[in-house]
């Protein structure tokens, strides 16, 4: 599978040992690929177990929730909280509330976090935790009594320099508030243990915006380099309308670009007219399902139950900000097909392996997740200083850090996809040996 000998017997045995968890072993597949090209070369990567120590979480840790319903009943979850490497720093990455939480979708973020965060220039190391609670259809006061049930087990493992959360799938400034909330009771301690708060309780101005804006501060900069050009005039479609999708939508729209495009969980428009993202913004307040309501304010769009339909949609650039694998071979050979050229990923390993590949075949640029969608978790890093400060910076100040560190994200994943590769453009190579280098290089220096 890979030229290096060691990398096949370590991926081989990763395999073997976790064969029941495909999207934690397609993360590191994708990882190992890229640094195949440069790991005999260095025999201390080796030497030094590094690939068979920077594959295995630094700690797992499970736990049950145990809370009351409004009904009085007693419910219990499953949680954990996979903390994966902190050789450059304190352990930092979501919290997800979700149905489909599991050990091998935990790993396979917290993995791809750990390179992500390398990225980024900040020190923050790499974690991802959640539970199978969904907080859609539970009250206010159940969601409160369940977040409390879970920092009373958490607490104890996370803190400012030990391991700091944000929100993920499911968990948004509400959970996160009434999680610091409780954190805060049993530490007797106001300090910045979480990322995502409100701005009351210590958030960042620009956290909401970060993730959709730093993607598209990322396409802007592969534009510039690639194509000499902007985003003025192209069309561009995006899978997912939340926080990631609708943000990035307005930064296209604010830098030119039209959005032909859009979906959620209830389907797909297709508006050659431009999303009407006031409309969409509106909607957004009384639901979460809105795309099978847009038809009704604006019938000249067309509308599809099917998600995979918004991939069919005629574009330069699309970007796909939902979930995992979203866009499979067929996907990828309909955007293809319709003239796309450009794919930049806002979610995290929304593209599966084979897809990319298939992109990469036709001369498609294309922005991997763990680069592109780096600006949330810059922007929560910006959040810890500005609390380990005790200062709120503007929203002027914060979007320009953020626009400043994804140019510097870009550069890097250019930077060694050019001199490890030889091939400038191919940023999949380049994000993963750019993030790898520098957790290598302190686990190096911090020994076994």
């Amino acid at each position: 599978m890979f030229k290096s000998a060691y990398l096949n017997q370590v991926y081989a045995s990763l395999s073997q040992r976790y064969s029941d968890q495909p999207e934690f072993l397609q993360a590191v597949e994708e990882f190992v690929s890229s640094i195949d090209v440069m790991v005999d070369k260095d025999p201390r990567i080796q030497q030094n177990a590094i690939i068979e120590r920077i594959v295995e979480p630094e700690r797992n840790i499970k736990f049950r929730v145990s809370w009351v319903d409004d009904k009085g009943k007693v419910q219990v979850n499953r949680a954990m909280r996979v903390q994966f490497n902190s050789a450059i720093g304190p352990y930092k990455g979501g919290i997800r509330f979700h149905h489909s939480v599991n050990e091998s979708i935990m790993k396979f973020l917290g993995f791809e976090q750990t390179f992500k965060n390398s990225l980024t220039g900040l020190p923050m190391g790499g974690a991802k935790g959640g539970s199978d609670f969904d907080p859609e259809g539970k009250s206010d006061n159940e969601i409160m009594r369940f977040c409390q049930g879970f920092i009373l087990e958490l607490y104890r493992h996370i803190g400012p320099r030990m391991d700091v959360p944000a929100g993920d799938l499911g968990v948004g400034a509400r959970e996160i508030g009434y999680m610091y909330g409780m954190y805060k009771r049993i530490e007797n301690e106001f300090s910045g243990t979480f990322t995502s708060k409100g701005i009351e309780s210590g958030g960042s101005l620009g956290r909401a915006e970060a993730t959709g804006y730093g993607l598209c501060y990322f396409v802007e900069e592969m534009l510039k380099t690639y194509k000499n050009d902007s985003f003025k005039n192209k069309r561009v479609i995006i899978s997912g309308a939340g926080k990631v999708g609708l943000m990035a939508a307005v930064k296209v729209h604010e830098l030119g670009g039209k959005v032909v495009g859009m979906s959620d969980l209830s389907g797909v428009i297709h508006d050659e007219n431009g999303m009407d993202l006031e409309l969409i913004k509106t909607l957004s307040k009384t639901s979460a399902l809105v795309m099978n309501q847009y038809k009704s304010y604006h019938p000249e769009a067309i509308y599809s139950p099917i998600n995979a339909d918004i991939w069919k949609i005629p574009c330069d650039i699309a970007m796909p900000c939902a979930t995992q694998n979203e866009i499979y071979i067929e996907s990828a050979k309909d955007l293809v097909a319709n003239g796309c050229w450009l794919v930049a990923e806002g979610a995290n390993m929304p593209t599966t392996i084979e897809a990319t590949q298939y992109f990469r075949d036709n001369n498609i640029l294309f922005a991997p997740g763990k680069a592109a969608n780096a600006g949330g978790v810059a922007v929560s890093g910006l959040e810890m200083t500005q609390n380990a400060m005790f200062l709120n910076w503007t929203f002027k100040e914060v979007d320009a850090k953020l626009h400043e560190i994804m140019e510097n994200i870009f550069k890097k994943c250019y930077e060694a996809s050019l001199i490890y590769t030889g091939k400038p453009d191919d940023l999949v190579a380049g994000a993963n040996i750019a993030g790898f280098l520098k957790v290598y290089y302190a686990m190096l220096q911090q020994g076994v």
